[in-house]
């Protein structure tokens, strides 16, 4: 390695492992930092070091400390040398491992930090201690992350979901528009008049609009356990947009313990957020309960439980509701996450018997929600990834 130590390669290999490593005397690497590097080390140090010393020399040692003014000084710093997605990943990992929660009830440090639906997740936990005084600035927080998932998320779930409510309205006696002509031509196929090149279409196959037919009733049902936080985001955003769609009718409902209808704050996904309380037990079958309670048209009604399937209420009765549910006509779907993280430590023994119901629990992606729902409203098997 001696001889190549001039090669820019080389250096920039170096580099990166000396900013990997933290410069302790065994790294190896022998490589010094100097002005935007050792500032981002200095950063990644204050993190991720060891020990509570200050920092000296080639020693990395953990150097935040507990108060508001260095912690936005470093907030700061990261948001300078790091992208996005690496800053919010810090900011994760800062309030997990220094215990900062306490911070963000300060106005100025909600201010500095990078919003994302993981901060969100931390700062509904942290609503009911809030002061008066930072319940604005942390609205204004919350209203960007969801603003921004309402742009990534509203046009495709409207357009798949308008498409999936006209086909399911499906009509024999279409208006010209709204015929469906390859349905059309597969179904007059014996018809065709090869002299002419043609087939003569006796029986016309389209679809009904949505918005002329019967309503769709969708139940958003999302346990606000602590571990669900991401999902509470995703779906209160979700609940907003399809309760904007005039051919649907949405309900959205928290629960742990206890039941919280949140239907006639849909209008404001931020005020559906900060109506939640995550944290606490958690009762399935109460929360099951209480949406079959108000199911008033089972053919035309999709139930969504979003929940880790830990249930602290009555696990045989909780199966015994999904199961008279389905027998009434109700499409179920059971969503492990509703989040990009993939699946968290949900229960394996209730997943399974809600399979054997018919109704595969699994994590879903922001991105393939829309498929899911538009999959349940036709009646058509769901896209459950692979993985499951």
């Amino acid at each position: 390695m001696t001889g190549d130590q001039g090669d820019p390669a080389v250096q920039e290999r170096l580099r990166r492992w000396r900013l990997v490593l933290g410069g302790d005397a065994a790294d190896g690497t022998g490589h010094a930092l100097s002005g935007r590097d050792a500032a981002m080390d200095g950063a990644l140090t204050a993190l991720y070091g060891k020990g509570d010393g200050p920092a000296t020399g080639r020693d990395r040692s953990a150097g935040l400390g507990a108060s508001a003014p260095s912690v936005a000084r470093w907030l700061g710093d990261i948001r300078t040398y790091f992208p996005t997605s690496v800053v919010q990943v810090m900011q994760r990992d800062a309030i997990d491992r220094l215990g900062l929660s306490a911070l963000l009830l300060e106005p100025e440090m909600l201010e500095a930090v990078e919003a994302d639906v993981h901060l969100v997740g931390t700062l509904l936990s942290l609503s009911k201690a809030m002061p008066e005084t930072v319940k604005e600035t942390a609205r204004v927080v919350v209203r960007k992350v969801v603003e921004d998932l309402e742009k990534r998320l509203a046009t495709r779930t409207r357009t798949t979901l308008t498409g999936a409510l006209d086909r399911s309205a499906r009509v024999h006696r279409p208006r010209h528009h709204d015929i469906d002509w390859n349905r059309t031509i597969a179904a007059n196929l014996r018809h065709y008049l090869p002299e002419y090149g043609t087939v003569v279409p006796e029986r016309l196959v389209g679809h009904g609009r949505a918005g002329r037919s019967v309503k769709k009733e969708i139940v958003l049902c999302v346990d606000q356990s602590g571990s669900m936080a991401a999902s509470v985001v995703h779906a209160s955003v979700f609940g907003s947009v399809l309760a904007s769609m005039r051919s649907v009718d949405t309900r959205l409902v928290v629960f742990d313990t206890a039941v919280v209808d949140l239907t006639d704050q849909l209008d404001d996904p931020v005020d559906v957020l900060f109506g939640t309380r995550l944290g606490g037990g958690t009762d399935i079958n109460r929360a099951l309960a209480y949406c079959q309670s108000r199911i008033t048209r089972p053919a035309e009604t999709v139930v969504v439980l979003i929940s880790d399937l830990y249930e602290g209420g009555i696990r045989d009765e909780m199966l015994k509701r999904v199961a008279a549910m389905k027998a009434s006509g109700v499409q179920f779907v059971a969503l492990l996450a509703l989040s990009d993280e993939g699946a968290p430590a949900y229960d394996r023994e209730h997943a399974a018997a809600l399979a054997a119901l018919g109704a595969p629990a699994f994590a879903c992606t922001p991105e393939l929600f829309p498929e899911v729902m538009a999959a349940a409203i036709e009646r058509r098997p769901l896209p459950v990834p692979d993985t499951v």
